[in-house]
């Protein structure tokens, strides 16, 4: 049995609206939906367990939140392979979309907002179209099983 077959979406769950509107679908992982800020300032990547009612990390079980920092540490390292970063910001707040999501955000040191949070920093740069399908088959194949 693999880790897709123990974690199975939940039959309720349903993407924050304002997750819906400002990010880009990118793959759903065992547990967790990634999606992908429509932002091309930063690469900028959020996990969001497929979990309703869920804030917060510890109400997710046990075996939920290993899976979640499973799909967390392997995004990471993927994504700072593929976009060759200074450094990884990895962060859970919920002030403003209260559902879990992990947003994981590869910082260099002279983006725009550094060594400052990207929250609210700049207005976002939506990506076109093409670059932003591009970038999705591209992680999307770094992150396939081999």
């Amino acid at each position: 049995m693999t880790d897709q077959d123990n974690f199975t979406s939940s039959d309720h769950f349903v993407l924050d609206d304002r997750l819906e509107r400002d990010c880009i679908n990118v793959i759903d992982l065992a547990l967790s939906r990634l999606l992908m800020m429509n932002d091309r300032q930063y690469p900028w990547f959020i996990l969001v367990p497929r979990r309703a009612g869920v804030s917060e990390i510890f109400q997710l079980s046990e075996p939920e939140q290993l899976q979640l920092q499973r799909e967390s540490t392997h995004v990471g390292r993927v994504l700072m392979d593929m976009f060759a970063g200074d450094k990884l910001n990895v962060a859970a707040l919920g002030n403003v979309v209260a559902q879990l999501h992990v947003h994981h955000i590869v910082r260099y040191r002279d983006d725009k907002a550094w060594p400052d949070p990207v929250w609210g920093k700049h207005p976002a740069q939506p990506f076109a179209p093409a670059e932003a399908a591009a970038l999705v088959k591209k992680v999307r194949a770094a992150l396939a099983p081999a």
